[in-house]
């Protein structure tokens, strides 16, 4: 059975939601716990508050009076009615047994034995160290406290008991507790929202570079033109990832290019092996027959001796065109070891270049002479072939004007050749150097792939720019080589 995976932006956006509900439900059990916790200790210390004030005022009382003994009169409640009056609330008196000397909110007439405190209370109370316990109605949690205390007089003495009921009126807080829990709920469903639509941007913009990534991978090829990625603001592990990923198209390329090229190569070795043994076979007895007719023919006809003296010069020119094809292949094929040698650099170049009309080709080197490991041979070969490439790319209509720049230093040369011919299209960039690629009618497309091979035996390198219309320059740099002399 096949498992269904939810994709990375799916994850991003509930997480992001899961959080935000998260968030909202402990922000509002928290609010609400700390709303009760200190509503209830407010009413603690509202109801110690309210408690002390009767205490100091009863005590006031009976100190004034010397009154200790003597408050089950009836000439103090009206005394003890007051102290409720002023400090607006409701309080008991009892004896240190438990009998009833005063309620607040019953009347006198009514007390009786009923109204007695419970034995258990008493013995609560003075077995605690303060002389003070507190009870919760537990029938009206939250809304009833109550309080029983031993009061004393100057020296310490026990003389009555204070019953302190304190009522708490809850409707505010509860009305308060509600209207901000309701602003809560609406600013969370504002946020949720908002977290939503952020959520929503946040995820693609996370996983926009890594679907990027995979489409491209899914379009990645040996022989495919697969294109770099480039992106701006993307985090580190992105931004590494694609760079593993471009570092892995250039190793693509770099091993497509190397066995396309192998595999050119070697085709057209094969083929330029073909052509020359099949070529040179003949070449060599059509020259003697030729020769050796020549040698033989003895005609009374004056006339006849002209032409045969014609057809044999046109039959080997021929087979010199011939041989020259077969040689350009032969060289092309073969790939011979370069025999590298001392030799200076700026004469052979300066050679080279002198077969070639030099009003057209100016030459400028940094240095007058330098030695420089080189195989000579080969070296001129490069120099012909540029410079000949570049005066065939001069239209007849325009002034030819052909710069060769050989700089020199100790370790690396620099030759530039630059001409100001018709140029080559952006198009054909990658086949300049392909054997037997050639925009000329007359060319066999073997001359730069000779300069590219023997630049490559040399352990140089080889490049070129160009413009439309506007010209090429070529550049050859060589870097200097141990050898053997």
């Amino acid at each position: 059975m096949k498992i269904r995976t939810i994709s990375l932006r799916s994850r991003i956006f509930f997480a992001m939601i899961v959080l935000t509900v998260f968030s909202l439900l402990l922000i509002v059990s928290a609010s609400y716990l700390q709303y009760y916790a200190q509503s209830d200790e407010y009413n603690i210390r509202r109801l110690v508050r309210k408690e002390t004030q009767v205490r100091n005022h009863l005590n006031y009382i009976t100190k004034r009076d010397s009154a200790y003994n003597q408050l089950s009169k009836s000439n103090y409640l009206e005394e003890f009615e007051s102290v409720s009056t002023i400090h607006r609330v409701e309080y008991a008196l009892f004896t240190l047994e438990g009998k009833p000397l005063f309620y607040s909110y019953v009347q006198n007439e009514n007390i009786d034995e009923q109204h007695r405190l419970n034995q258990t209370i008493l013995e609560n109370l003075f077995r605690s160290k303060s002389l003070r316990i507190g009870e919760q109605n537990k029938a009206e949690k939250g809304r009833f406290q109550s309080s029983y205390s031993v009061l004393t007089d100057s020296f310490d003495t026990p003389y009555a008991i204070l019953y302190f009921p304190y009522f708490e009126d809850i409707s505010f807080s509860t009305t308060e507790l509600n209207t901000f829990l309701m602003r809560l709920y609406q600013i969370y469903f504002l946020m949720m929202a908002v977290t939503i639509f952020f959520a929503f941007l946040l995820s693609s913009f996370i996983t926009r570079p890594i679907e990027a990534l995979r489409r491209k991978i899914e379009k990645t090829g040996l022989f495919k033109g697969n294109e770099r990625i480039r992106l701006r603001y993307a985090s580190t592990e992105i931004q590494s990832l694609v760079k593993s990923y471009n570092s892995m198209l250039d190793a693509l390329e770099a091993s497509a290019e190397r066995l396309a090229k192998s595999e050119r190569e070697q085709a057209w070795q094969e083929m330029a092996k073909q052509v020359a043994h099949e070529i040179k076979n003949p070449l060599t007895p059509m020259r003697l027959t030729v020769q050796s007719f020549q040698q033989r023919f003895d005609s009374q006809d004056p006339d006849v001796h002209k032409k045969l003296n014609d057809f044999s010069k046109m039959l080997i020119e021929q087979i010199d065109t011939m041989s020259g094809v077969a040689n350009a292949f032969s060289d092309f094929a073969t790939l011979p070891q370069p025999k590298i040698q001392e030799e200076d650099i700026v004469e052979i170049t300066r050679l080279a270049i002198d077969i070639f009309d030099t009003k057209k080709i100016e030459f400028i080197a940094s240095n007058k002479s330098f030695s420089w490991p080189i195989d000579r041979t080969q070296w001129i070969r490069v120099i012909t072939n540029l410079v000949q490439n570049a005066i065939q790319s001069i239209p007849e209509t325009r002034e030819s004007k052909i710069v060769i720049n050989l700089h020199i230093d100790f370790s690396q040369i620099t030759l530039k050749i630059s001409d100001n011919g018709t140029g080559i299209s952006p198009e054909d960039f990658n086949k300049i150097f392909e054997p037997k690629f050639t925009t000329k009618t007359d060319g066999m497309g073997l001359g730069l792939a000779i300069v590219k091979n023997i630049i490559d035996s040399l352990n140089g390198s080889i490049s070129f720019t160009s413009e439309l219309d506007q010209g090429t320059t070529f550049v050859i740099k060589l870097k200097r080589i141990s050898h053997g002399i």
